[in-house]
């Protein structure tokens, strides 16, 4: 029995050679935006680590007005585009890697799950401790700015350290199971003019 199937001309092979072309740059983009997304979420999350594993404990053996002085300086100082770009890339990065990831099952749920966290973790950032440090700017004496400045901030800085960590950890799992999605194409196109099967 011979079973014929129309034959696949030139303009067929071009078409399907540029669709596979146009998927493998797409595949290579979203990857290369979720390892960005990854590497600046690890960043921030190291940012606010150190915080709260070096510069508060060093800072709770100062007096007040050293300490006032020396949080003023910091809050001054970090305000700086390298900072920004991290702290705010991280969260752009990662939006965009869940909308890029959205039809991705097994990756798309760990995105979602990084993109909440470091959500949490920008809001209190914004809500939480950047109005702490305009409060301590603008406090005279230095032993009350102190005490309304630094049990919350030492706390809320843990919890947005704890949160950038774990979304840290939900975006390496996302990273691993898309390579571990990811198989080589196993299509190869026909030749012009093939048109039998036996």
């Amino acid at each position: 029995m011979r079973m014929r199937f129309p034959a696949m001309g030139p303009m067929c092979g071009r078409r399907l050679t540029w669709s596979m072309n146009t998927h493998n740059r797409h595949s290579d983009s979203s990857s290369w935006v979720l390892g960005a997304a990854t590497v600046t979420t690890g960043l921030a999350a190291g940012s606010f680590f150190v915080f709260s594993c070096a510069v508060m404990p060093a800072l709770a053996r100062s007096g007040d007005r050293t300490y006032v002085e020396v949080m003023r300086n910091i809050n001054d100082v970090i305000q700086n585009p390298a900072f920004f770009a991290i702290f705010v890339g991280a969260l752009v990065l990662t939006a965009v890697a869940a909308w890029q990831q959205r039809r991705v099952p097994g990756v798309r749920i760990w995105v979602y799950a990084a993109l909440g966290a470091y959500t949490l973790a920008f809001l209190l950032t914004s809500g939480v401790n950047v109005p702490l440090n305009n409060g301590l700017a603008q406090t005279a004496d230095p032993a009350n700015a102190r005490a309304a400045f630094e049990g919350p901030w030492v706390v809320w800085n843990d919890v947005r350290a704890a949160l950038c960590t774990v979304s840290l950890a939900f975006l390496v799992r996302a990273c691993l199971a898309r390579r571990g999605s990811a198989k080589p194409s196993e299509y190869v196109a026909p030749a012009a003019g093939a048109s039998a099967m036996r």
